[in-house]
């Protein structure tokens, strides 16, 4: 979640549909059957990091962990 927050991408499909590209380019099995299951609960949890990480940037003050701008 971490990559994917810097390089600062949005929680949608597209990032979604990455995120599964890289795991299993890794090695790990996705179903087709599960696969838009799994990317809904993966995109659930990502948003969930990025809130977490505007928590914690917000409570120490600081723009440490702001994800970069993704270039158009």
């Amino acid at each position: 979640m971490a990559e994917f927050y810097s390089e600062g991408r949005e929680p949608n499909e597209e990032t979604g549909e990455e995120i599964l590209f890289r795991l299993e380019k890794n090695s790990n099995y996705i179903p087709s059957s599960a696969r838009q299951e799994y990317r809904n609960v993966i995109l659930k949890e990502y948003r969930n990091y990025i809130e977490n990480q505007k928590e914690k940037s917000q409570l120490t003050g600081g723009v440490k962990d702001e994800p970069r701008k993704k270039d158009k």
